[in-house]
């Protein structure tokens, strides 16, 4: 796997300076997934998120969090992404978005997003999430709730993406805070 800045210099530009397309999505899907944060965040009895993306960057970089974290990643044959968790710093978001830019089974073969539950007490559950060409997948970062028969509890969330076999797997990942 090789990680492709979203601009030809460094990755660790300020987002703004970022292709505006990209920088416009990040800020609108944060903004539409912030009221999903904030369900999460009572929940957990954890604190809650601004509903501007830029008040919420404005935390990341009060808290030495100043590299945005949107990535381009390429894999080739025989390339994978161990099961992890997008967290760069004390502050993270809840939610990230990947989005599939190649085709599958024509650009590409195998490659598949995978999804990682580790529930309490009983075995880690997996899914594979089939994606087309254009489809974003929106998971969660870290932990996310889950209800219970004894109420409400965390499961730790990782995800991954299975071996490439065959061709080129391209994806747009969307982080939305910033990395130390």
């Amino acid at each position: 796997m090789l990680l492709v800045p979203l601009h030809h210099d460094d990755f660790f530009r300020p987002i703004h300076e970022r292709p505006r397309p990209i920088a416009t999505l990040r800020r609108e899907l944060y903004e539409s997934l912030a009221p999903i944060a904030n369900r999460w965040s009572t929940l957990l009895g954890k604190p809650g998120y601004p509903p501007r993306h830029q008040q919420f960057l404005d935390r990341c970089h009060a808290a030495k969090q100043l590299r945005p974290t949107p990535l381009l990643l390429r894999y080739g044959a025989g390339d994978y992404n161990c099961l992890h968790q997008d967290l760069y710093g004390e502050l993270s978001f809840p939610l990230q978005v990947a989005f599939l830019l190649s085709v599958p089974g024509t650009e590409f073969s195998g490659g598949e997003f995978v999804l990682a539950e580790q529930r309490p007490r009983k075995q880690s559950r997996c899914e594979v999430v089939p994606l087309r060409q254009g489809d974003g997948v929106v998971f969660a970062v870290d932990r996310r709730p889950v209800q219970g028969k004894r109420g409400v509890y965390q499961a730790r969330m990782r995800h991954g993406v299975s071996r490439v076999r065959s061709g080129r797997r391209l994806t747009l990942g969307i982080i939305f805070h910033d990395a130390t």
